[in-house]
């Protein structure tokens, strides 16, 4: 395996970024099964993309694959990791202890992917003062006294009227990036990242297509 110049730098376009983590997975399946090398054209053929978007997608780190060889595993893995910052956790606050805050409270897995939550907020009483999944949760008053805390991630689950005001009281505590799993698309200054993840638009998508599908065996 050789090794490249560094692109870690560089600013890697969205969809390569969001087909990262599925290679990482599809890669340490291939460990599990005792693949030392793997080319970019079996990587392609069990996840259904091109060879060559394979390829390019890869070349945005640091790893090199050889001719007739491909790329070898362990390593690729490795990179991959750190390319995505998997190996340095990052600790964040979450805002909404709704059903969906609760469930992510509860993915002690996220800290595999560099994500550790440290508190909650809101401002229900029966769940203010408790702790779910080890997280205490504080009510959301309490977040101005913790903002200097260096924490700069914050998760929004909050109901959908007041995700533009908490979204704009975790950018004056400190926040400077932001998942939010809302529907609302909230506006925030040019410094601050957002990551929009509404699971009502994924679902939307597959009743559509699922539709679609139906549609076709009928005909």
């Amino acid at each position: 395996m050789s090794q490249g110049k560094s692109k870690k730098n560089y600013l890697v376009p969205e969809p390569a970024l969001r087909r990262m983590p599925c290679y990482l997975a599809y890669l340490k399946l291939a460990r599990k099964e005792g693949l030392k090398h793997i080319s970019s054209t079996l990587i392609a053929r069990d996840m259904g993309v091109d060879p060559t978007q394979v390829t390019k997608d890869l070349s945005y780190t640091s790893i090199v694959g050889k001719t007739r060889v491909g790329y070898e595993v362990e390593p690729l893995i490795d990179e991959l990791e750190s390319f995505l910052g998997f190996t340095v956790v990052d600790e964040a606050y979450l805002f909404g202890v709704g059903s969906l805050g609760r469930a992510l409270l509860h993915d002690h897995g996220l800290k595999q992917f560099g994500l550790k939550v440290v508190a909650a907020f809101d401002v229900n009483p029966d769940v203010v003062g408790r702790k779910i999944g080890g997280v205490p949760i504080y009510h959301f008053d309490e977040f101005k006294n913790m903002s200097n805390s260096g924490v700069q991630i914050g998760i929004l689950t909050v109901p959908v009227d007041k995700s533009q005001y908490v979204a704009s009281s975790m950018i004056e505590g400190g926040i400077k990036a932001i998942w939010n799993f809302t529907p609302v698309r909230i506006k925030v200054d040019d410094d601050v990242v957002v990551q929009n993840t509404s699971l009502y638009a994924h679902l939307a998508v597959m009743f559509n297509r699922l539709k679609s599908n139906n549609a076709k065996m009928l005909k």
